[in-house]
């Protein structure tokens, strides 16, 4: 039986997703800390993303939701 990755790597996995589509527009974000103790993912935006006032909206719609579904035990996810 295969070992489950990391929640890290689960989290990474999943930023990947919606990487490709900020990156087209100059931004880009990474995973700053993952605490698998308590849940909690920092996540900070690069690029045309650390100033673009709508980066708000595609982190919460975007990074949060995505992350939030395919790595359940994710309880909090805070933007730096």
């Amino acid at each position: 039986m295969e070992a489950k990755p990391d929640m890290r790597s689960r989290v990474e996995a999943a930023l990947g997703k919606v990487r490709p589509a900020m990156q087209a527009d100059g931004g880009d974000a990474r995973v700053v800390d993952c605490d698998e103790e308590t849940g909690s993912v920092k996540i900070q935006m690069l690029g045309a993303c650390s100033g673009c006032p709508l980066s708000q909206l595609d982190f919460v719609y975007a990074i949060e939701s995505l992350i939030r579904r395919e790595v359940p035990e994710v309880r909090e996810i805070l933007a730096v």
